[in-house]
């Protein structure tokens, strides 16, 4: 098994006044040649956006673009002719293909929204441009890991162009919790939103993220009331 630790504090940041971003991984105007990827995941984008604020169009194609809200609401428009409202509970996926525009807003005019943007390397190039969002309940995820995005389609995720899977935990202080891989040759890069584990003998915070290699199975205890994003991924390049 192999670790790599990224603390919170050592994320990149770009502070532009109406956007604060961490970033994960290399992106913009932040170079890390140690923090360029981790398998098939290019970006990990923590994202706080002042109220009437936002991303104006811009293109993108063949990533699989993945938008979690954590607070607040943000708006969106692509040019496949969605215009779409995307809450907490929500997850979106834009299969960029062979390209496309969208653009990004906070939808108050009061308050920050900030959400997880999360690039992954597709498995097939210029598919056509494709957009899905659904709500998952929080209940199905108490004191457990709950999909919501897959490589299978209709099983209740949302598909992705990857042999990725991303889940979602909400964890009570002590409860403990295992992740068997679905497909053996993945790594898995686990994110704490909120909380506190330990992980590998390793005691993890807010922010904070592990990703683990040569595994095919992993152990966590919650020490404090813990929300986690797993996301599972190639690594072969």
């Amino acid at each position: 098994m192999k670790n790599t630790i990224h603390k919170s504090d050592s994320r990149g940041l770009a502070d532009h006044g109406w956007l604060k971003s961490r970033h994960t991984f290399s992106f913009a105007n932040y170079y890390n040649h140690e923090r360029t990827r981790f398998g098939l995941l290019r970006v990990l984008n923590d994202d706080i956006v002042q109220p009437g604020m936002g991303f104006g169009s811009h293109p993108h194609d063949n990533m699989e673009i993945v938008s979690i809200p954590l607070k607040g609401e943000l708006a969106h428009k692509d040019s496949t002719g969605h215009k779409e409202i995307i809450k907490t509970n929500d997850v979106q996926i834009m299969s960029a293909g062979s390209g496309l525009t969208h653009s990004e807003f906070n939808n108050s005019n009061n308050e920050e929204v900030n959400f997880l943007q999360i690039w992954v390397l597709p498995e097939e190039k210029n598919i056509k441009p494709r957009y899905e969002q659904k709500t998952f309940k929080p209940s199905d995820r108490k004191n457990k890991f709950q999909t919501v995005i897959s490589p299978e389609k209709n099983k209740g995720t949302i598909w992705i162009n990857q042999d990725a899977v991303f889940s979602l935990g909400n964890f009570e202080s002590g409860k403990t919790a295992e992740y068997t891989l679905k497909h053996k040759d993945n790594g898995i890069y686990l994110f704490v939103i909120e909380g506190e584990i330990n992980i590998t003998g390793t005691n993890l915070g807010k922010r904070d993220a592990i990703g683990i290699e040569d595994t095919e199975k992993i152990s966590l205890t919650a020490a404090k009331d813990s929300e986690l994003l797993l996301i599972e991924v190639p690594m072969k390049i």
